[in-house]
């Protein structure tokens, strides 16, 4: 099925009053989970309820699962001026841990997105080591990459990124897909034996322009990327919180946008996008400023991702 643009009426406002709901990870068994400011994780139930889960402590932000249906939790905790670890919460029993503080020991100040591979190999973005997460906005490459692997080694697997945000893998995992905000583009890297990554190239082209000193772009021309997934065309659907937008870059490298809410009234600074269902076109919506998450049915189907096959 082709790629069509979703309209905004098409969309349905869920767990209304959760804070800062940057992703949604959908587990095997069709429950749904948001990262939320003020625990752990929040699971958001069918009739759009939701109930907050483990203990408040910096800012969860890009979430995924593990086989084991738990879920992997990057701490964005540059938010709060808090440490930013990977961490892990377990909805059977509650325990909530931390994976990893610091790699090659350099702490982990801004702990991304997490994705895992079929090997076991988690893998992460730090975007950053500003001070504060909006110092870092100028286009700086203090950004990393790096993976936990299942005998509990670490390593730093790229380096010099400008802000590394959303992860997405295909279905052959042969690469390994990372939003580099203020790169306002997608990096590619191959994904090595041994939990390693070769060289980055970029995928399709810059998608947008970026403000810096004195320069302030008009917002529909602004390429911010933030959260990024891979539909089961190999679409790669990039979100671009600034203009309230999301796109999809296909095999081709062509751009399309598939959704596109100028006044922010609905669609409101979309970070990632999440798939679910029996069919895998049940489409989640995360955000950064909203306070509910956006649910709708997907003109393509999601790629599943190895906790849900």
């Amino acid at each position: 099925m082709p790629l069509a643009p979703i309209p905004n009426e098409a969309f349905t406002k869920i767990a209304v009053g959760i804070d800062r709901p940057e992703d949604v990870v959908v587990g095997p068994d069709g429950r749904v989970f948001a990262s939320d400011h003020q625990c752990a994780v929040a699971e958001i139930f069918a009739d759009g309820s939701f109930k907050r889960l483990g203990p408040k402590g910096g800012a969860p932000n890009g979430l995924n699962m593990d086989r084991q249906g738990r879920v992997l939790i990057a701490n964005f905790g540059i938010y709060d001026k808090e440490e930013g670890p990977l961490q892990r919460f377990d909805p059977a029993t509650g325990r909530h841990e931390t994976l990893l503080a610091e790699v090659e020991g350099r702490r982990l100040t801004s702990a991304n997105y997490p994705v895992m591979t079929a090997d076991g190999c988690i893998w992460c973005a730090n975007s950053t080591h500003a001070e504060t997460w909006p110092q870092a906005l100028d286009g700086r490459a203090d950004g990393f990459i790096f993976v936990l692997r299942p005998d509990g080694t670490s390593a730093i697997v790229a380096d010099g990124l400008q802000f590394p945000n959303g992860l997405a893998l295909p279905a052959d995992e042969a690469f390994l897909y990372c939003a580099q905000t203020t790169g306002a583009d997608v990096m590619r890297f191959a994904i090595l034996p041994g939990g390693k990554l070769g060289p980055g190239e970029r995928y399709g082209p810059v998608l947008g322009k970026i403000n810096g000193p004195g320069t302030q772009h008009p917002m529909d021309e602004l390429g911010y990327t933030d959260g990024c997934g891979i539909d089961a065309e190999g679409n790669c659907w990039v979100c671009l919180p600034a203009t309230n937008r999301v796109v999809a870059i296909t095999p081709k490298l062509k751009v399309v946008t598939v959704i596109d809410d100028p006044s922010g009234e609905t669609v409101n600074h979309p970070t990632n996008v999440t798939w679910g269902g029996a069919d895998m076109r049940d489409l989640y919506i995360g955000s950064i400023r909203a306070g509910y998450v956006l649910k709708a049915r997907s003109p393509v189907a999601g790629e599943k991702l190895i906790h849900q096959r």
